[in-house]
């Protein structure tokens, strides 16, 4: 067996122990382990390799974003901030048909800007959002519908833990991703205030209205989350005027989020405990993940499979965009099953030098950009795509009284929207680009 077929092969062994629930992680290590042996004949190089490669994987100063990123998320959640944020979005909306829905929506949005976690999004927003629909006369379709959707607004609404993954991988400015990801990240949420806005014209039994909020109240609920604003321009704002590098500014970022909990009285001795352990259990989680993907990928080098993939892709003359089309296809597809982490990790190495090789009529840094925003995009809407979307589960499993068919049929709507927007950001990628071009 050739070693290009030893790299193939691996892929199916590779889904066959996801299948069988062996950890993602786990699962790449162990076939990065045994394929280099398969091409090898021995284990001395990889374990030799080891050495190496456990600490130039971790020693890339990039990668302390990810716990500042998610510390940040823990302390915004127990300071009060999402409530506030839904609070705010209630009062302006929900004396209109499926204002509360578009509350959550807009609630997402702004705690997915200081979260970068699409899971953590659901679950923090569907305990403060999905009481207040039920309550207010909401349908379980539309309510579950909506939080499964908005929870994907946490890791497209920049900072972003994969997009920081993404510009490692690719060896892309993390700021510039961040800037390309602004504005299909606003696009994503006006998506769904309009599909909302739809479904109730529609549907207008499965959707509840609040009195209206005089207008003092409105502005005094805006008062409310300027710690949101300050923290999001503090991080955001900060990388983009140079004042701070990406790491630093997570780090300001998790500071800032943390003294705002405590001033709020939201953080304690036993919850800073619990959100330091929680942030190392989710840390260790993603670093195994990247370990085994290092190890994955450098077998895949050592098959020469990346390198014969593209060649040929390119020696069949296929359209671009059809081998784009075709791409983006499969991510939706597998992002059904597997978490967006992973198939980042699992896949680019092998994606990103087929379509490199092509011309797409953009300089390789801009393309790499726009074709990180579209693969983050796709994968995300697997994590709403029955039947195994992961925040389908978790949205799921709040609303016990709501059949999971129900959730099913009231994602749907948001799905269309993702699928719509995936087009209109693939056919003009200027839309992406806009500000990177003018700010850089």
């Amino acid at each position: 067996m050739s070693n290009v077929a030893i790299g193939l092969t691996s892929f199916p062994i590779l889904l066959g122990l996801i299948f069988l629930r062996v950890p993602i992680g786990l699962a790449m290590l162990l076939v990065g382990i045994g394929g280099s042996y398969m091409i090898t004949g021995s284990l001395n190089p990889m374990l030799a390799q080891f050495k190496s490669l456990t600490h130039a994987t971790f020693s890339n100063y990039s990668f302390s974003i990810i716990p500042l990123f998610l510390l940040m998320g823990q302390f915004a959640a127990l300071g009060g901030l999402s409530a506030a944020l839904f609070k705010a979005a209630a009062d302006w909306l929900g004396h209109r048909r499926g204002g509360v829905a578009m509350a959550a929506i807009g609630a997402c949005a702004g705690f997915g800007a200081i979260c970068g976690s699409s899971l953590a999004t659901a679950a923090t927003m569907g305990q403060v959002a999905l009481p207040e629909l039920r309550k207010h006369g909401y349908s379980g379709r539309l309510s579950t519908g909506t939080l499964v959707a908005g929870g994907t607004l946490g890791i497209l609404i920049p900072p972003s833990v994969i997009l920081v993954i993404y510009a490692i991988l690719t060896e892309q400015n993390i700021a510039k991703l961040f800037m390309a990801a602004f504005v299909p990240g606003i696009l994503a949420a006006i998506g769904y205030l309009i599909t909302i806005a739809i479904y109730v014209r529609f549907r207008p039994e499965d959707a509840g209205r609040l009195p209206r909020v005089p207008y003092r109240e409105r502005f005094a609920s805006l008062i409310n989350i300027w710690p949101v604003l300050l923290v999001f321009f503090l991080v955001v704002g900060g990388i983009y005027f140079g004042w701070f590098t990406p790491t630093e500014a997570a780090a300001i970022g998790a500071a800032g989020t943390g003294i705002i909990a405590i001033a709020n009285r939201g953080l304690n001795w036993a919850n800073f405990k619990q959100a330091l352990l929680s942030t190392a259990s989710s840390t260790a989680m993603i670093f195994l993940i990247v370990l085994g993907a290092a190890a994955l990928n450098s077998f895949l080098a050592l098959s020469q499979l990346p390198q014969a993939s593209a060649e040929f892709v390119t020696s069949q003359g296929l359209n671009p965009w059809l081998v784009l089309s075709i791409i983006l296809l499969f991510y939706l597809v597998f992002g059904c099953v597997m978490d967006s982490l992973s198939m980042i990790l699992l896949t680019v190495p092998i994606v990103f030098p087929i379509v490199t090789a092509m011309d797409f009529g953009l300089p390789p840094e801009e393309f790499a950009l726009w074709f990180g925003i579209l693969i983050l995009i796709v994968v995300e809407v697997g994590l709403i795509t029955p039947p195994v979307g992961m925040n389908l589960f978790i949205i799921n499993s709040m609303a016990r009284d709501v059949p999971m068919s129900q959730t099913y049929l009231g994602v749907l709507p948001f799905v269309a929207s993702d699928l719509l927007r995936v087009v209109i950001l693939a056919a003009f990628p200027v839309i992406t680009l806009f500000l990177v071009r003018l700010l850089y």
